[in-house]
């Protein structure tokens, strides 16, 4: 083939070595912008892991940038006056410069053109110049390219919150290091590692308000590095900080971050001539990731390395090929994107956890993206975590000299006059088993056997305050002293068997009500025998089909609220430890703070001031009733996932709302709303706004969605993401989660039950045997 790749970056240069070295009949040009070994920028950072699959690619080149790397394994985290050190992490610099002088060199040695000093207008004139079969475009984020076949491309830029400027530095760093300044404007970070000897990137990043604020905006290149030297000059050793950007005037160094992501990577293109050939989208130009992430050349180098990969595979069928490397290289950038994501929202939102101790800010950071979690920052640096493990324990209330303290997941919790064992909590699931309102031996056991599994807190499904409150007629209540004498029964038995506490959730269905038991039919209507149903306005949950609520009068919410007060006082005579009041997925509470479900004209529509008034009145209602030692909680739907409803913004402050009240925590579920919700799934999917909750509005909060092992809640709750995590498709899965994931992670010495004793023996011998089997493979 004759193949053109328009940019000389190292994507194209290593695609055109590789298909060089793949078959020499192949002509091969490389077009770039700049000249002969000429380049912008600092040092590039890969993993090791990268390094490895370039040694599969190509052994010579990767040999030639292996010597010239600066490696190192450790990163340094300043803040607040003081240093934090994590080890095992194994990351590799080299100069961006050096770096393409191999990759240059390399493609000269065995036969590939490189056209310098063209700037490339018209991609089909190059492609009849050079008679192309295929044209890959590699010409960087702003790719000319890319913009001229948006309309199949199809890219989606998002342009991100804070500016940043590419510096350099005489000054050695024997570790990747982030310092952090705090000045009267905001927060400065620093991103800075060493890449050769005597040089080092030096990175300096705010967030554009700030930067603005500062007045960087209105300095000159020489004065904004001046004020950049000033606010980290204890990192620099008297070291200055230069540019090698000096064609770029005035503040225009300072850049914000698009993240890009293409729809298609494939264009095909007819030539004037007639011909058809495909263009091909490739590293930047494709797609961006952030470089808090270190992954921007990373995903450069392994396009090349797919793109080759799929047309050797796939020879004679080009279309086959290029399809295919679009699939396999859609999935790696987005897992890339995704952490890249999370790691750029944390470094726009410092000053969300600047409250943070320095310890619990360091595990935050490094922990940011979600790529690394508690049991693999065990694996990279057992000594450091198990340090702010003990820390984190002796903070809980936890002392005394084990060789192992425990993990996150297994710290007690206080709240009022509530000592919870540890931080799972068994959300409340809602099971349609009960007759009348009435739990039976179902409940018992289900309940039961979940509180004797291991968890700190075990929650009741919905409750519900009156029979028209229910969703379903096998939905439990307790509008009746027999609904109360049969909770009783199962919270005694909770409290004389295990060490658990129990909690029940209160609600009430709203619009959402008189439907079928889920197996028969989920939301859908009963098909006789349904009760009217009241909403905060007259919209049916799914048109055409579910009934239509009445909006509720004045004189309807004053007995509503009166039905809750008293269903807080049949929870406080069952003897149930917690009570969480449920304002959340659409149901009557939660209908008034959405505005996709309240389009009420009087005072509780409009504002969010006003949709969250009834609410707040309910909630002061059952909290004058619930015990003052007793805890009480609130779950709400933290996004609606629907265009024009309740963001995460507004979750923080419905969660102040709350928090006046005296509500001791957040349980951050989201969405079931509206039937119109596009939710963004993933492993814990909805932790992100327990994240924001808890540390932007200041209220402790419950995290809860997707979390579904050990790894999950003690990376949550090491990070300050959260205060407890609440499960249920697991709990479903194994009543005895907690105990089970405890002992996977080699903590045996928990509190189980008496009668699960031998069993615990037993798991203990199981667990020596198949250690003793263990043979050691090196490091």
């Amino acid at each position: 083939m004759n193949i053109v790749c328009i940019g000389g970056g190292p994507a194209g240069l290593y695609f055109g070595l590789l298909m060089k070295l793949a078959d020499a009949g192949h002509e091969v040009i490389v077009i770039e912008r700049n000249r002969p070994y000429d380049t912008f920028g600092w040092g590039v950072v890969f993993s090791d892991a990268t390094l490895e699959n370039l040694k599969a690619a190509d052994v010579v080149s990767a040999q030639q940038i292996s010597d010239a790397f600066n490696h190192w394994d450790d990163i340094d985290i300043h803040f607040k006056g003081r240093s934090v050190r994590s080890s095992g992490h194994g990351f590799i610099g080299i100069g961006r410069k050096k770096l393409l002088n191999v990759l240059q060199a390399r493609c000269e040695a065995i036969g590939v053109k490189l056209v310098f000093e063209t700037d490339v207008d018209d991609d089909q004139v190059i492609a009849e110049k050079y008679s192309a079969d295929l044209l890959v475009a590699s010409d960087g984020l702003n790719s000319r390219v890319r913009t001229r076949y948006a309309a199949t491309y199809k890219p989606d830029i998002d342009t991100r919150e804070c500016r940043y400027v590419w510096l350099g530095t005489k000054q050695a760093f024997d570790a990747f290091t982030f310092a952090f300044v705090q000045t009267e404007y905001g927060w400065f970070q620093a991103h800075a590692y060493q890449y050769e000897t005597g040089m080092s990137t030096f990175i300096v990043e705010t967030l554009d308000a700030t930067w603005q604020a500062a007045g960087l905006d209105a300095m000159s290149q020489a004065d904004g590095i001046a004020y950049c030297e000033k606010l980290f000059a204890p990192w620099l050793g008297g070291n200055a900080l230069v540019s090698n950007a000096s064609h770029l005037g005035g503040a225009a160094i300072w850049i914000r971050f698009s993240r890009v992501i293409c729809d298609t990577w494939v264009h095909e293109q007819t030539l004037p001539g007639g011909r058809r050939i495909p263009v091909v989208l490739m590293g930047d130009a494709a797609h961006t990731a952030h470089f808090s992430i270190g992954s921007g050349t990373k995903l450069a180098l392994e396009d090349a390395i797919e793109l080759h990969n799929s047309i050797v595979a796939h020879k004679n069928k080009l279309p086959t090929a290029l399809h295919h490397y679009q699939k396999v290289r859609n999935v790696e950038v987005l897992k890339i994107q995704n952490a890249a994501r999370n790691s750029t929202e944390w470094f726009e939102n410092v000053a969300r956890y600047a409250y943070f101790e320095p310890q619990q800010f360091a595990y935050s950071l490094l922990t940011r993206s979600q790529r690394i979690s508690h049991e693999n920052l065990r694996l990279r640096d057992a000594g450091w975590l198990e340090g702010y493990e003990r820390w984190m324990a002796e903070r809980a209330g936890v002392t005394g000299g084990d060789a192992h303290p425990l993990p996150p997941m297994l710290t007690p919790y206080t709240v009022r006059s509530i000592r919870l064992k540890n931080r799972v909590v068994v959300s409340p699931m809602a099971m349609y088993s009960s007759v009348d309102g009435v739990p039976g031996n179902f409940h018992l056991v289900h309940l039961g056997a979940r509180a004797m599994g291991g968890a700190g807190l075990v929650m009741v499904e919905m409750t519900c305050i009156s029979p028209d409150a229910r969703i379903t007629p096998g939905c439990p209540g307790l509008w009746t002293d027999e609904q109360m004498l049969a909770f009783k029964r199962i919270v005694d038995f909770v409290h004389q068997n295990s060490d658990a506490h129990i909690g029940i959730q209160l609600g009430h269905a709203g619009r959402k009500g008189s439907t079928r038991v889920s197996w028969e039919g989920t939301d859908m209507p009963l098909l006789q025998g349904n009760w009217p149903l009241v909403s905060a306005s007259a919209l049916a949950y799914i048109d055409g089909v579910s009934q239509v609520p009445q909006a509720m009068t004045r004189t309807q919410m004053d007995t509503v609220r009166d039905e809750f007060a008293s269903a807080a006082r049949r929870a406080t005579d069952a003897g149930f430890d917690w009570l969480e009041l449920h304002c959340a997925h659409g149901y009557l509470l939660s209908s008034f703070i959405s505005p996709l479900t309240n389009q009420r004209i009087d005072d509780y529509g409009g504002s969010l001031e006003n949709r969250l008034r009834y609410p707040l009145e309910v909630f002061a209602a059952v909290r004058a009733i619930w015990p003052q030692h007793l805890p009480m909680s609130v779950r709400i739907s933290a996004h609606d996932w629907v265009e024009g409803g309740i963001t995460a913004d507004d979750a923080i402050d419905i969660a102040r709302c709350f928090k006046t009240m005296g509500v001791d925590m957040v349980d951050c579920s989201s969405g079931q709303v509206s039937k119109a919700e596009q939710p963004v799934y993933g492993r814990m999917y909805q932790t992100p706004f327990s994240d924001r909750v808890r540390n932007e509005a200041q209220v402790p909060t419950i995290a809860v969605g997707a979390i579904f092992e050990a790894d999950h809640v003690n990376s949550i709750i090491a990070s300050g993401r959260a205060d407890l995590c609440a499960l249920a498709r697991p709990h479903l899965a194994d009543a005895a989660w907690t105990l089970r994931e405890s002992a996977r992670i080699g903590v045996t010495d928990v509190a189980w039950p008496k009668q699960y004793l031998p069993a615990k023996r037993q798991l203990e011998t199981n667990f020596e045997r198949a250690a003793a089997n263990v043979q050691p493979i090196g490091k």
